[in-house]
Formats: structure tokens, C-alpha cells, sequence
């Protein structure tokens, strides 16, 4: 109501305009950050109910601020959960961050005094970062939140992060509120945020404890740790993709270097090898699942069936299909007669058939990297493991009238025959509608080749 219409946008695209501004005003406009301290260590105490994955997320937020150059030391004060120490002792390792644990847990320690030992333990060691690891709360319990709140004194925390399982819903505004009431805290971390759970958790306890949410943990791995940005996670409520978050991602996994050489092959007209081909699925393995990965592009979310069958593995087969062939045949797959590909397959635990989709799919790639040298850009080819993916418009204007996938013509045997119809290829493998890939910026194009 009373809100200028802009002349650039039909009604639809203004409600959709309106709707995100106002979300992300509601999750909290801003991005949050951590409070330093002026005189290290900045210490972080990490609080929530049990089961929400707290030392999980401990080892995730110092592997995410060790990488951003800082110093980190976890610290075990949840002496009451069986084997909580060593679970993280655990994470620690896989984080290359050190633990401090002068108790076993296991009931045995006082949580207090481990809290007020790791400050000078962090000072005389040099870190900068103290991440303090609490017992989870089976219920809020007036007994356990005074020791939560004994531990907190001690620590003499910089920031207090309550962590939220994003899949229990509105029991999260139950929770965020008597912690908020118990303890208090500065802002919300987010786990599991990877599933189905689409940001309700997010509005809801933003706008009733007026506190912003901070970090958002989106997987299993430790890599799998975000900062929350509240106008990327509106555009995932609306279905209009994380492009962002996605060209982040693609930055840390792709060598810089790596891409440089791939961009001046490709623009000096060079042909595109297996090797590159290999090389470029790797990096984008590195990003994550492909399924998540590509549920990142806008107007992915019609296509959940479709992302929900892809199938990560595929790259895994791929990869060794690649690695069973000679150098030789890397640089030049023609040379690729029947025994050879006989002898791959073998070589793989793969089939002959696999082997020839392998190279009808890298050929329309080759030919699409060189029409890009040419300045073109064409239609994405089918990704690997990815139903629905590429096409060609031929087939794609069949299906629009049919409504039904395109039938590809059939194949001739004569590899000759099939090469003097390289359309086909594309024909096939078209059961959806492409992704149209020009609209994005060069970053992404990139990674999509």
C-alpha cells in the first residue's frame, strides 16, 4: 500500500520485490558479526538445548575462523553428556584446532573452573579466539541455567551464540525466548539447515527476540558453515536462488590459477582435453553435493524432484573412467576405438555404454568451450548424473508442444554417421526445459562449463 510502482517491474515481479525487502528486513537486515575484543582473547560461549549439535558447530566455527586468520582454542567445559570431551577432542582434530580438556567429563569436573582456566591457558598460548563448548539442556531447567549462568561469568564472554536446530520449527521461539530470558545471548547460530526446513526457525526468532542470526551450518561436514545473510537466505525462501553464496563457494574451491589457464585456453581457441574436463568436476566436487550446489540457481525449486535424484556418485564413476585412459587418450579421445574403450571400461568397473556417454558428453562440451572462444554462448550440454539438465532447442520446442520429452532420432552405428549429426546427441538427452545460463555473470558461466 502507498508504495511507488516502478515502471521496470510488471505487478507480479513488485509483490515478489515487496515481499523480499520485507523479509530480509524481518530476519535482520544487516549481516551480524562477532564482537572482538580489544585485548585478546575474544572468548565465544556457545549455549542451546541438547541435541542441537553445539560441539559439532564448535569445531565448525574454528575451522571457519581459523581460515579467516585467526587463532582459535576450542574448550570442553560440557563435562555432563557421555564422551562429550572426546567427541570433541575429535572435531578438534579434524579442524586442526587445538582442545583444551584438563577434565574427562563424564560427569567428573567442574565446568566452571575448566572455563576460567582456559582464559589464561588461551593467554599464555597466544590464541586470540576462545570457543567455549557448554552441556546442552535436556529441558530448561532452573537448576542448569544457573550453572549456565556461572559458567558464563567466568568466561566473561564477547558474544554469547545461542545454537537453534532449525528442523524443530516454532519449539526454536520457546527455546530462544527462555534462554534470552535465563542467560541471554547475541545472536543465533542455525544448524541443519541442509534439510527441509527453509528459514521458519529464522523469521520466527529473529522477530520475537530481536536478536540476528549469525552463522547457519548447512551440512555435515565441517567445511559446511556459512556467515547468515539475511537478504541470500529471503532469496532461498522465494526460490530465487543463492547466486552469491554459490560464487563464494566457487571462489574456495576453484584455484585461481587453475581458472586463469582454463580461461586463456579457452579464448586462445585451444581444445578443451579430459584432463581439463577432470580437473574442472573436481573442483566443483570440492563446493559440495551437486544437487545443493544447483539448488542454488534461481527457479531451481519446481525442479525438486530432479535435484533430489541427483546422484553425487556419478562424479566419483566419471573421475575413473578418466583416470583408466593413457595420457594420449586424455588429449585425444578420437583415437578411442572399440578395444580401447573395451579396455577402459574394465579398467573402471564401468560398462562400454558408460564409456561411450562419457565421451559423447565431453565432445558437446568441447564444442561449447570452443564456440565461447568464439564468444558464444551456448546451451548448457546434460550434466552428469543430473535428469532434465540441457538440450537443444530442436528438442526443446518438441517438448513444448508435446509436453513430453523429445525423442532422439536414432543412432547410426558408423561413427562417422554420428559425428555428421552432433545435434543428436543433445536431442537425447533433453527431458526439461535448459537453465538459462546467459543471464549469468561470467563467474558462474565459468563454473556451469
Amino acid at each position: 500500500l502507498s508504495s511507488e510502482v516502478s515502471g521496470a517491474l510488471n505487478p507480479a515481479q513488485q509483490v515478489v520485490k515487496i515481499v523480499h525487502e520485507e523479509l530480509v528486513a524481518v530476519l535482520g537486515g544487516e549481516t551480524a558479526r562477532l564482537t572482538l575484543a580489544k585485548t585478546p582473547p575474544t572468548v565465544i560461549l556457545l549455549a542451546g538445548l541438547q541435541g542441537a549439535g553445539k560441539t559439532t558447530l564448535a569445531g565448525k566455527l574454528a575451522l571457519h575462523l581459523r581460515n579467516e586468520g585467526h587463532a582459535p582454542l576450542l574448550v570442553a567445559a560440557d563435562l555432563q553428556r557421555p564422551n562429550a570431551v572426546d567427541q570433541l577432542q575429535v572435531v578438534g582434530a579434524q579442524a586442526g584446532v587445538p582442545v583444551f580438556a584438563p577434565e574427562p567429563g563424564n560427569g567428573v569436573g567442574d565446568p566452571v573452573a575448566v572455563t576460567r582456566a582456559a582464559r589464561a591457558h588461551a593467554e599464555a598460548k597466544l590464541h586470540d579466539i576462545v570457543i567455549v563448548d557448554t552441556a546442552g539442556r535436556l529441558a530448561v531447567d532452573a537448576d542448569l541455567m544457573k550453572q549456565l549462568r556461572d559458567v558464563r561469568d567466568a568466561a566473561r564472554p564477547d558474544n554469547i551464540l545461542l545454537v537453534i536446530d532449525a528442523m524443530i520449527g516454532q519449539d526454536a521461539v520457546r527455546t530462544a525466548q527462555e534462554f534470552q530470558d535465563g542467560v541471554g545471548f547475541d545472536a543465533v547460530v542455525l544448524t541443519k539447515l541442509d534439510g527441509d526446513a527453509r528459514g521458519g526457525a529464522a523469521l520466527s526468532v529473529v522477530s520475537v527476540t530481536g536478536r540476528p542470526i549469525m552463522y547457519a551450518s548447512v551440512g555435515e561436514k565441517l567445511t559446511e558453515f556459512e556467515a547468515f545473510h539475511p537478504d541470500r537466505m529471503a532469496s532461498r525462501i522465494l526460490d530465487m536462488g543463492d547466486v552469491l553464496t554459490l560464487i563464494e563457494q566457487a571462489e574456495k574451491a576453484f584455484d585461481a590459477e587453475q581458472a586463469e589457464r582454463m580461461a586463456r585456453k579457452v579464448s586462445a581457441g585451444e581444445d578443451f582435453s579430459l584432463d581439463d574436463f577432470l580437473e574442472q568436476m573436481q573442483a566443483v566436487k570440492k563446493m559440495g553435493s551437486l544437487g545443493k550446489i544447483l539448488g542454488m540457481l534461481p527457479g531451481m525449486g519446481d525442479m525438486k524432484a530432479q535435484l533430489d535424484q541427483v546422484d553425487d556418485r556419478e562424479l566419483d564413476r566419471v573421475a575413473a573412467i578418466i583416470q583408466s585412459m593413457t595420457p594420449a587418450e586424455r588429449q585425444d579421445p578420437k583415437i578411442l576405438n572399440g578395444s580401447r574403450r573395451t579396455r577402459i571400461a574394465n579398467g573402471s568397473g564401468a560398462t562400454v555404454s558408460d564409456v561411450n556417454n562419457l565421451i559423447e558428453r565431453f565432445s558437446a562440451a568441447q564444442k561449447m568451450m570452443k564456440q565461447m572462444g568464439k564468444g558464444g554462448m551456448p546451451g548448457m550440454p546434460g550434466m552428469p548424473g543430473m535428469p532434465g539438465m540441457g538440450g537443444s532447442k530442436k528438442a526443446k520446442g518438441r517438448m513444448a508442444k508435446s509436453g513430453k520429452p523429445a525423442k532422439g532420432k536414432s543412432r547410426s552405428g558408423n561413427p562417422a554417421k554420428r559425428a555428421a549429426a552432433p545435434e543428436s546427441i543433445e536431442a537425447e538427452s533433453a527431458t526439461a526445459p535448459a537453465f538459462d545460463v546467459s543471464q549469468l555473470p561470467p563467474e558462474l558461466k565459468n563454473l556451469l562449463n
